[in-house]
């Protein structure tokens, strides 16, 4: 037998998991993006050692992308960008998170929480690094390749450069400065074949 919940959090809820964002990104000042990006594997992969509830593996499945939006040397992010999914990613590089990971089945509930709300935050870079990352296994597929070999290329560097513009209009325009130049997107599968394990980790 299974059940739903859905649970709501107010402004208050909300100002708890800011604070405890904003702790996280002071506990983990002064380590490297390795340091933080090797974090949120070791965190994905303790995940993969226990039962958790299908709500907060789906959310665990978009920290992985995350993860590999800063690892992939194709996607080049500028520094800037990077930063900001850093800052995402330093919640989970903090071993005092809200709730202890060693609790069980509800030990990731916080950090499915803090994912969500990240998801929000990154959700231009999220859609543009997905639309990426389809083109290239599309026309990897077209030209015979295999895309998890595939590094700068200048065909990809044109699409990336026409995605990174989009995803900087729309952010803008969320900022409230200017409209942006939305191109239009069609948004395909989160599945990517190349990257291997649950959650796609390397």
């Amino acid at each position: 037998m299974s059940i739903t919940l859905n649970f709501e959090l107010n402004d208050h809820d909300l100002a708890h998991f800011q604070a405890a964002a904003e702790h996280s990104r002071k506990a983990v000042e002064g380590k490297s993006a390795e340091e933080i990006v090797a974090a949120a594997v070791a965190l994905l992969d303790d995940a993969q050692k226990v039962q958790i509830p299908d709500f907060i593996r789906a959310r665990l499945l978009r920290l992985d992308d995350m993860i590999a939006m800063v690892r992939d040397a194709a996607w080049a992010m500028e520094d800037a960008d990077r930063q900001r999914v850093l800052s995402a990613l330093a919640y989970f590089a903090d071993p005092n998170d809200i709730i202890p990971d060693n609790v069980q089945v509800l030990g990731f509930l916080d950090d499915a929480v803090m994912i969500e709300l990240s998801v929000r935050e990154l959700a231009h870079e999220l859609d543009a690094y997905d639309d990426f990352c389809d083109y290239r296994a599309r026309e990897a597929a077209r030209r015979g390749v295999d895309p998890s070999t595939l590094g700068r290329t200048d065909w990809l560097d044109s699409r990336r450069e026409e995605l990174v513009e989009r995803m900087h209009g729309r952010r803008e325009r969320d900022f409230g400065i200017g409209y942006g130049r939305s191109s239009g997107y069609g948004r395909e599968s989160y599945v990517r074949a190349w990257r291997p394990g649950v959650f796609g980790v390397r």
